[in-house]
């Protein structure tokens, strides 16, 4: 099954003959491998490139683990160089070879290589790719399937498709599933044997139970204001006093650290600054997300918000909350100060959005609870509200889009109707 990943192999394509390592992270089973060894391979194969030239190596296969010696992958790699013309060096799943870090560095020294990298779990982690890679490296994150990619393989309606996409997620050996249960037992596997060994292994963590206990007080609180102090008061409310305020934030900067959660800041957008706390926390999939709460609260409205975070992340976009602080007359005839909330705040470069994401419209004053953070904002940059009903897009007098969640998804220009 070929699922066509555009965008980053776009971004593979735009950075060929550059200098940095290509790095490929993000998330287990989200087609890293795929992306490398087969869309990008077959890139290099339409493009005259000589298989000679291409030296191809998937650590994790049991065939090559004799290449995880350092000594012996930097000889076998070099080995195959034996002219000026251009090498492209594919190696997947990087970290299983000892010491791969100086093994990269030395095949840097030639002058004729272009690298390109995959690499997950515990010793691939954002912040060790930061501090090891440091100048040396562009990192290209992967995340699962959008809802876009999702369709293309899917065999079914989009509505069909919607309901499977926000019940079990985007993660591509999904499509290969058709019993329901055959899918709940993969997720299942991934996050408790998996993705938090994973973590606990990387980070020593003795109290397992702990770290599951803030995934599902997180994903039942997807879209909500959090902070680690709340989330303290939460365990004590459940009688779990294990739990402190430090402890609470280390786990949590482990789970956004292994791809499996994001946060959102709050932006105050006539104050052009940050507010620290509270903020929100996205998952990475919302499958994962499901099944950590072992399909409990299937919250369509919620989960929709969840997964137009990630595809405007999966867009290239930075994506805050958004605060407009207004001046409202309280019963008394005293203004007060009052913060409304955007959904989300949408950058790349100059180009800004703000987006409502709400689930149903059905009267005028839900219309208007929607629109007034929105009208709020006086600059020039567009303004959306994504709706789960299947319409047709529509402008009101200020210019305000309303966009069903299907053209939101499925249009790569949504943005700019």
């Amino acid at each position: 099954m070929i699922i066509p990943r555009d965008y980053y192999l776009n971004r593979l394509i735009g950075m060929k003959h550059k200098k940095p390592i290509k790095i490929i992270t993000g998330i287990r089973r989200c087609g890293k491998s795929f992306l490398l060894f087969r869309l990008f391979y077959e890139h290099l194969k339409q493009c005259g490139v000589d298989d000679s030239h291409i030296i191809a190596v998937a650590l994790d296969d049991f065939r090559q683990k004799s290449l995880r010696d350092a000594d012996r992958l930097f000889s076998y790699v070099a080995d195959k160089i034996k002219d000026r013309e251009q090498y492209y060096i594919l190696l997947d799943e990087v970290q299983l070879a000892k010491d791969f870090v100086d093994v990269l560095g030395g095949l840097m020294k030639f002058e004729n290589a272009d690298i390109y990298v995959t690499g997950s779990n515990s010793r691939f982690l954002s912040s060790d790719i930061a501090t090891e890679f440091r100048g040396r490296g562009f990192v290209i994150q992967v995340n699962p399937l959008t809802f876009s990619e999702f369709c293309s393989a899917y065999q079914g309606n989009k509505y069909e498709a919607w309901k499977q996409y926000y019940t079990y997620g985007g993660l591509p050996f999904l499509l290969e599933l058709e019993d329901e249960k055959e899918k709940r037992n993969y997720l299942s596997a991934l996050t408790k044997e998996v993705y938090l060994n994973d973590i606990v292994e990387r980070h020593a963590i003795r109290n397992r139970q702990a770290l599951e206990n803030i995934v599902e007080v997180i994903g039942s609180g997807i879209g909500s204001l959090t902070s680690p102090s709340k989330l303290e008061n939460t365990f004590k409310s459940k009688h779990i006093d294990d739990l402190s305020r430090r402890s609470i934030y280390t786990y949590i900067d482990c789970l956004e650290d292994a791809f499996i959660i994001h946060k959102a800041k709050r932006y105050d957008v006539k104050g052009r600054k940050y507010i620290k706390t509270p903020v929100k926390y996205y998952f990475t999939d919302p499958g994962l997300r499901n099944s950590w709460l072992n399909y409990r609260q299937i919250e369509e409205n919620h989960i929709m918000e969840n997964i137009i975070y990630n595809e405007l992340i999966a867009r290239g976009f930075s994506v805050d909350i958004g605060v407009v602080e207004i001046k409202e007359k309280d019963s008394g005839g005293v203004y007060r100060k009052k913060s409304l909330e955007i959904d989300f705040v949408a950058n790349d470069g100059s180009k800004r959005y703000y987006i409502q994401s709400a689930f149903r419209l059905p009267t005028e004053e839900k219309q208007s609870q929607e629109l007034r953070p929105l009208q709020t904002v006086r600059d020039s940059f567009k303004k959306i509200i994504v709706v789960s009903d299947d319409i047709m897009p529509k402008r009101n007098e200020q210019g305000i889009l309303t966009v069903g969640i299907f053209d939101f998804l499925l249009n790569p220009d949504s943005m700019n109707l």
